[in-house]
């Protein structure tokens, strides 16, 4: 069975959800409190097992492989002023051993092409994806997709991170349909197919899939027979559906907090529950909302 050692990061979206704060800064750099949203992915990903991440990126993204790059002049400013604490911020940010690869989308065909365009940086293996907007925090020492590599470690099926939500918000999300099973919080269940977007009243469950996916190295054959779909892309949803008819998949359910940090009200949300982690902090939000 094959360890998941490496995770596909695709950042070449535009962010037009935060524009114009996105204009001339990428989506993934903006911060949540004092590290940009990209930098708690990747550490999700590193505290879970993670050993190569993957960025898929875009002309006009150079600044998020700059973030995980040596400053050697910063670092020696820092050094010579004594600001040990914050020089170990930026030294130690992500470990030695952990490598960083980036690949350019050429053509902004969609997920499932930023997916492909991985291909061949992965050896035939198994993989993992993060999907950068979405922030989970947490309620124990073990990050949810930790828990989610154990079953794939287990089982050696793919797995697919969903969120228990109310069905009037099925509109907005890709949704699985489990056959009418339910599942328990850090348990799996299988997957019968996937419906992107249902209204309401077709949702075939109230489970919405997460920015968090473990699959087989055999997604890639489905992605590039995949035919152009909606908004004439490449869709994910449709090659998972493809490999659902040959290919076991798993719905993983976590109970962590998620904030969509691609758009304003998720990006704030996670500032604000991080910022109330800190007892001071706390205490200034609320004389300010006073």
């Amino acid at each position: 069975m094959k360890k998941i050692t490496k995770a596909i990061i695709p950042v070449a979206g535009l962010g037009t959800r935060m524009l114009p704060a996105t204009k001339a800064i990428p989506k993934e750099l903006l911060p949540i409190m004092d590290k940009p949203v990209i930098q708690y992915v990747v550490e999700e990903a590193v505290l879970s097992g993670i050993k190569q991440i993957i960025f898929v990126t875009r002309s006009g993204k150079e600044a998020i492989e700059n973030h995980f790059d040596g400053n050697y002049e910063l670092e020696h400013i820092l050094e010579t002023k004594g600001k040990k604490r914050i020089l170990g911020s930026i030294k130690n940010m992500i470990p030695k051993n952990i490598k960083i690869s980036s690949i350019r989308q050429e053509k902004a065909l969609g997920l499932g092409d930023a997916i492909l365009n991985a291909k061949h940086l992965l050896n035939e293996e198994p993989f993992a994806i993060f999907l950068p907007d979405e922030l989970l925090m947490s309620r124990d020492k073990d990050s949810s997709f930790y828990k989610m590599m154990n079953h794939w470690d287990n089982t050696n099926q793919g797995q697919i991170m969903v969120q228990k939500i109310n069905k009037k918000f099925s509109k907005s999300y890709g949704i699985v349909d489990l056959n009418n099973k339910k599942i328990k919080i850090n348990e799996t269940q299988e997957i019968k197919r996937l419906v992107e977007k249902p209204n309401p009243v077709d949702s075939p469950s109230n489970y919405r899939v997460v920015g968090r996916y473990i699959l087989p190295y055999e997604i890639m054959e489905m992605l590039e027979s995949t035919n152009l779909g909606k908004d004439n892309e490449i869709q994910l949803t449709d090659a998972l559906d493809n490999l659902l008819k040959n290919t076991k998949l798993s719905a993983f359910l976590t109970g962590d907090e998620i904030f969509d940090c691609g758009e304003i009200k998720g990006f704030i949300g996670a500032n604000v529950a991080i910022a109330s982690k800190d007892r001071d902090l706390k205490r200034y939000m609320e004389d300010i909302i006073k």
